[in-house]
C-alpha cells in the first residue's frame, strides 16, 4: 500500500449474478493491482465476454456468484470470481473421484462453488484486492463470504483453482486443504534469439528441433497475428480448428463462436493468434493470450494433419515470440510430458479446497498430503532425468 493507511472496509459481502453488476472500472481496480502479475484471464473484459457469449452461465453449469467487498465510501475494494458449478468440466483440477466416492456413499457433491478463470488452466490472483486496501482484511472477508455462501446454498464444497503461491499458502493457514499439481513452462534465460535457446540444449535435441521446425513449415506460410491484424476471417478459421479438436478430444467444446469475436474486439492487443496456411487456405492455428511477463498458450486446432505442426505453432513459435518481446515465461497449458523435450520444464500449480462434510474432508486431506509429496518428487525426477538442456546449464 506504499506506506499509506489502509482503507477501512464494510463488514459485508455482496453476491453478483453477473460480473457486469460490478462493472469494468470497479473490477479492474482490484484485478489490476500492481502487486499482481498482469494476467489477462482475471480482467473484466475476459470474464465478461465468457458470460455475454453464454459460455460461463448457469445453463452451461457455470452460474456466476461473484463476490465483492466495499469500503466505507461505497467503492468496491475487493472481488472474487466465483461460480456455482453443477459438474466438474472445464476446470483442469480434477475432483471427479471425490464426487464419485461421495455420491456412492449417499452424499450430493453438486452443486459446488469454484473460484477460477473458466476453462483456463493458468495461474493468477483470485482474491483480488484494490491496492490501497489491507490485503489480509479483504481476503478474510472474501473467504468468509465464500464459505457462508457455500453453507447457504447447500453446496458440498468450495474450491480455488490456480491461485498464486502466496494466496495458496494463505488459504492453507486459514484451514483449507492444499493441493499441488504440475504443468510444463518454458523460462526465458535472457535469450537473445531462438538460436540462443537452442544453444542451451543438448546437441541431440537441437538437431531434432531444427528438423521438426523445417518439416513442419515446408510449403506453409506462418503468421503471428495480434492487435489490428486480427480479423473475423481469422476467427472463423480458428473456430473451425477449435471445434474439430474439441469434438475429437472431449466431446463438447466449451467456447462459442461469439466469444472469439468479443475477444478480438475487446482484447486484441492481448491476443496472439499463430496461424498456418497452405496456398491461401488456413489449415491450423494456436491461440495465446499475452500477460505482463508471460505468454499463455490456450487452444490449438487444425484441419490438415501435418507432422510436427502442433509443436511449431504451439511451442516453438511461442518461444520465439516471447524471446522477441522479452517475456519471462511461456505457459503452454495443462498436461503433456512431451513438452519437456521442447524446453518446457515441470512447474508447480496450486489449488485450495474446503469440503463441508467431515466424512469426505478427512480422506481428501489425507490423500492430498500424499499427492503433494508425490508431485514434488515427480517434478524433481522429470527435471533431472528428462531435461533437454545441457547438463552444465
Amino acid at each position: 500500500m506504499n506506506g499509506k493507511e489502509a482503507v477501512s472496509l464494510k463488514p459485508a459481502v455482496r453476491v453478483h449474478r453477473r460480473i457486469a453488476e460490478i462493472g469494468r472500472e470497479a473490477w479492474d481496480a482490484c484485478a489490476g493491482n500492481p502487486d499482481y502479475v498482469d494476467n489477462p484471464f482475471i480482467c473484466f473484459d475476459f470474464l465478461d465476454a465468457l458470460e455475454e457469449s453464454n459460455c460461463a452461465v448457469e445453463r452451461t453449469g457455470w452460474a456466476p456468484q461473484h463476490l465483492s467487498v466495499e469500503d466505507h465510501n461505497g467503492r468496491v475494494a475487493a472481488v472474487l470470481p466465483l461460480y456455482l458449478k453443477s459438474h466438474s468440466q472445464g476446470e483442469y483440477i480434477f475432483d471427479h473421484a471425490w464426487a464419485d466416492a461421495y455420491e456412492r456413499a449417499g452424499g450430493r457433491y453438486y452443486p459446488k462453488l469454484l473460484s477460477a478463470a473458466p476453462f483456463t488452466p493458468a495461474t493468477g490472483a483470485r482474491l483480488l484486492v484494490r491496492p490501497d486496501v489491507d490485503v489480509a482484511a479483504a481476503r478474510g472477508f472474501l473467504l468468509g463470504g465464500a464459505l457462508t455462501l457455500c453453507e447457504r446454498m447447500k453446496a458440498s464444497s468450495f474450491h480455488v483453482n490456480f491461485p498464486t503461491a502466496d494466496e495458496w499458502a494463505w488459504m492453507g493457514e486459514q484451514g483449507l486443504a492444499l493441493r499441488e499439481g504440475q504443468q510444463y513452462h518454458w523460462n526465458n534465460r535472457d535469450y537473445g534469439s531462438f538460436d540462443d535457446f537452442l544453444a542451451a540444449l543438448s546437441s541431440g535435441r537441437r538437431k531434432t528441433i531444427r528438423r521438426e521446425r523445417r518439416d513442419a513449415a515446408e510449403g506453409l506460410e506462418i503468421l503471428c497475428l495480434t492487435g489490428a491484424d486480427l480479423r473475423e476471417e481469422h476467427w472463423d478459421a480458428f473456430f473451425a480448428f477449435y471445434m474439430d479438436t474439441g469434438n475429437r478430444k472431449w466431446g463438447r467444446p466449451y467456447l462459442s463462436r461469439p466469444f472469439f469475436s468479443m475477444l478480438g474486439e475487446r482484447m486484441a492487443d492481448r491476443v496472439l493468434l499463430i496461424m498456418a496456411r497452405r496456398n491461401g487456405r488456413w489449415i491450423a492455428g494456436a491461440l495465446n493470450l499475452i500477460g505482463g511477463d508471460c505468454l499463455y498458450g490456450r487452444n490449438w486446432g487444425c484441419v490438415e494433419d501435418v507432422p510436427f505442426l502442433h509443436f511449431e505453432l504451439c511451442y516453438y513459435q511461442a518461444i520465439e515470440w516471447a524471446i522477441g518481446r522479452g517475456l519471462a515465461r511461456v505457459e503452454a497449458g495443462a498436461q503433456g510430458q512431451h513438452k519437456i523435450a521442447r524446453g518446457y520444464l515441470p512447474a508447480p500449480v496450486y489449488s485450495a479446497h474446503y469440503i463441508a462434510d467431515p466424512a469426505l474432508r478427512a480422506p481428501v486431506e489425507r490423500y492430498l498430503a500424499q499427492e503433494r509429496q508425490q508431485v514434488e518428487q515427480e517434478m524433481e525426477w522429470l527435471s533431472d532425468e528428462l531435461s533437454p538442456f545441457r547438463k552444465e546449464d
